[in-house]
C-alpha cells in the first residue's frame, strides 16, 4: 500500500511539476501540496490519467491557522475507485487571496465551495453561485475561524411582544457564566458507581 502511494506521489511530481509543491504519506493517504493557481489544472489531470483515475471528489473543507501569513489551507480529498485509492490535496492561501473554482471540473464541488466560503471566508473565482449556504441572509463573520467568538455576534429570537422574529447583538449576563461545578446528580436518592469516593475525601 505505501508503496504504491509513494510510486503514485513520485509519478504525479513528474508528470505535474508545476503544480506540485511537495508530497508525503499520513494515515495511508498521499497528501500533496499544491500551488494555488494550479489547483483546477491538477484536479482535472487526476481525474482523467490513466494511472489515477480520482474521479470522485468526497469533500472539500479548510483549516483555519491564525498565526501563519498563508491563514487557510484548502483541503480537497479524492477517491479513485478504480485504483482503491485516495488522496489529499493542500492549498495554503492568505486571508485575502482567491482559489480558482473547481466546479467545471467537478459540478459535486459547487457546495462544497460554499459551505467553505460560508464556514471561513474563502472566495472562489469563477464559481456559478457563491453565497452562503450554512448560516442565515446577513449573517456577520465566517463561524469555523479560529477568531470567531463562540457566542456568535447576533441572537435571532421570536419577540412576543412585536409578534415577529428579532436580530439582537449578544448580551450575555455575568451571572450565567459563573459555575458550581456541582454533579447534576447532587440530592438524588440513588447512589451512582464512585459517588462513595466523595465521602472518602
Amino acid at each position: 500500500m505505501i508503496q504504491a502511494l509513494q510510486e503514485l506521489g513520485h509519478q504525479i511530481e513528474a508528470k505535474r511539476p508545476e503544480c506540485v509543491l511537495s508530497w508525503d504519506i499520513a494515515h495511508d493517504e498521499l497528501n500533496i501540496d499544491v500551488k494555488p493557481s494550479n489547483i483546477a489544472g491538477l484536479v482535472e489531470f487526476l481525474r482523467t490519467d490513466r494511472a489515477c483515475k480520482f474521479s470522485t471528489l468526497v469533500d472539500i473543507t479548510a483549516v483555519d491557522y491564525p498565526e501563519r501569513s498563508k491563514r487557510f489551507d484548502v483541503v480537497y480529498h479524492l477517491l479513485s475507485m478504480y485504483q482503491n485509492q485516495r488522496i489529499r490535496l493542500r492549498v495554503a492561501v492568505r486571508e485575502e487571496d482567491m482559489l480558482p473554482s473547481i466546479v467545471d471540473v467537478h459540478p459535486s464541488a459547487n457546495w462544497f465551495e460554499r459551505e467553505v466560503f460560508d464556514m471561513f471566508g474563502i472566495l472562489f473565482t469563477g464559481h456559478p453561485d457563491l453565497r452562503r449556504l450554512l448560516t442565515d441572509y446577513g449573517f456577520r463573520g465566517h463561524p469555523l475561524r479560529k477568531d470567531f467568538p463562540t457566542t456568535g455576534y447576533t441572537e435571532v429570537r421570536y419577540d412576543e411582544a412585536q409578534k415577529r422574529v428579532v436580530y439582537e447583538p449578544v448580551k450575555l449576563v455575568q451571572e450565567y457564566r459563573q459555575f458550581d461545578f456541582m454533579s447534576p446528580w447532587e440530592g438524588a436518592e440513588y447512589i451512582l458507581p464512585g459517588d462513595e469516593k466523595e465521602g472518602a475525601k
